[in-house]
């Protein structure tokens, strides 16, 4: 199974770049999927490096919140390098980030995803100006979102080129607590997958392809959905798909059906099903320990879900080597101000403060949102988040201190 998914990455990438240099002088939208953030810059570096030696300017754009606009971003390009619009000029333009936008509306009118995909969607035309190629990045359930939400855009699209491999952020990311039992989620967001529209291209890509790799990518986007409408069953149906798909096509001891037991775990933990959850947590970590290593950032994030079920269980004693352990990984390989790291900072003191233990949960709290406003900004949902919890932490002092 590796050996074919090496072999499908490498075909892909050299369509990928055969597609580039075919595409010099004029505008073509090309798709790349991969579901892995480290992969996926290892990839770029590598067709960067052999479109540079035959003198094509290679560039990169960042979307965030502050430029959620992939013309104007490409118009900034431009100025600082008026070369790149040149009719003989050979460039071609790496679009990231996407996949970091917040899905949540936090009060606003539409959320960051909404409003790239809105700007996709609507200055289409006005792309044409641009006379080169841009690769956009996308993880596959984006690409499945992008598809939906601006169809006509994706139309455009001059080719998909999908990449699988193992990867650091295989799981979906962590939610720090807002209370202490409840993960921070908007409920009230009505920025949500269409699920009818979803099950239409999941039939039609298994017309299409039976055995492709974004199926099951597209079933875990399925599963999401549901769980986000409270749909609990049919949550549980797609996340079972996945799982069977991901140990039929990767196998049973690959990363990413690792990813898929979690999953099934955080759907059986949200609706009390704990004895049904630890069995699925612990099998996923043992893969991510055997496959990827013991002090791997996909084993601290194993050891931190298992850590969370075991405090909502008020099994402390077993949790708390769990989450040190956590911290003590990411700590190593991420950094100490890695906004990871003050993930588990934040999960530590937040057991500390359901035993009671409030001036030792206070220094870390503190320590983690230091590290949240640096690194996320002051208006980050997990920012809020920590503050939230400090602010809990503090009264809490204060009280016993009268």
């Amino acid at each position: 199974m590796e050996e074919d998914t090496a072999k499908s990455n490498h075909r892909n990438l050299r369509r990928l770049v055969i597609s580039i240099k075919a595409s010099f002088g004029k505008l073509d939208l090309l798709m790349a999927i991969c579901d892995n953030w480290k992969y996926r810059d290892e990839l770029i570096r590598k067709y960067e490096e052999e479109l540079t030696k035959q003198d094509v300017k290679c560039r990169r754009l960042k979307i965030d919140n502050s430029h959620l606009s992939m013309k104007q971003g490409i118009w900034e390009l431009i100025a600082q390098e008026p070369d790149l619009e040149a009719t003989d000029s050979l460039a071609v333009v790496s679009v990231l980030g996407a996949d970091e936008l917040l899905g949540i509306r936090l009060n606003e009118l539409k959320s960051a995803q909404e409003k790239f995909f809105f700007s996709l969607q609507w200055t289409r035309e006005a792309l044409r100006e641009f006379k080169f190629p841009i690769v956009i990045w996308l993880t596959p359930s984006i690409a499945a979102t992008l598809a939906q939400q601006a169809p006509d855009f994706w139309s455009w699209r001059g080719g998909v080129f999908e990449f699988s491999m193992p990867v650091a952020s295989t799981f979906p990311e962590e939610k720090n607590v807002k209370s202490f039992t409840e993960p921070f989620v908007d409920r009230n967001s009505s920025f949500s997958i269409d699920t009818v529209a979803l099950q239409e291209q999941i039939q039609n890509l298994q017309t299409l392809d039976a055995n492709s790799p974004l199926l099951g990518s597209l079933y875990n986007s399925l599963g999401n959905a549901y769980k986000d409408k409270i749909q609990y069953a049919d949550a549980e149906a797609s996340y079972v798909k996945v799982l069977k798909l991901s140990e039929f096509q990767l196998g049973i001891d690959h990363p990413n059906t690792a990813a898929s037991l979690n999953n099934l775990a955080e759907l059986y933990r949200l609706q009390g099903r704990y004895s049904e959850a630890e069995p699925l947590y612990l099998r996923s970590l043992s893969i991510i320990k055997q496959q990827l290593g013991a002090d791997h950032p996909n084993t601290a994030t194993s050891l931190n879900n298992l850590a969370g079920l075991y405090k909502l269980q008020g099994r402390y004693s077993e949790a708390e080597p769990l989450y040190l352990r956590s911290l003590q990984i990411r700590e190593q390989q991420l950094g100490a101000d890695h906004p990871d790291t003050a993930t588990s900072l934040n999960n530590l003191a937040g057991l500390y403060y359901s035993q009671g233990r409030y001036s030792e949960a206070e220094p870390l709290y503190s320590q983690a949102l230091q590290i949240s406003e640096k690194t996320l900004g002051k208006d980050h949902p997990k920012t809020i988040a920590t503050r939230d919890n400090y602010a809990q932490c503090l009264k809490q002092i204060a009280s016993l201190s009268k």
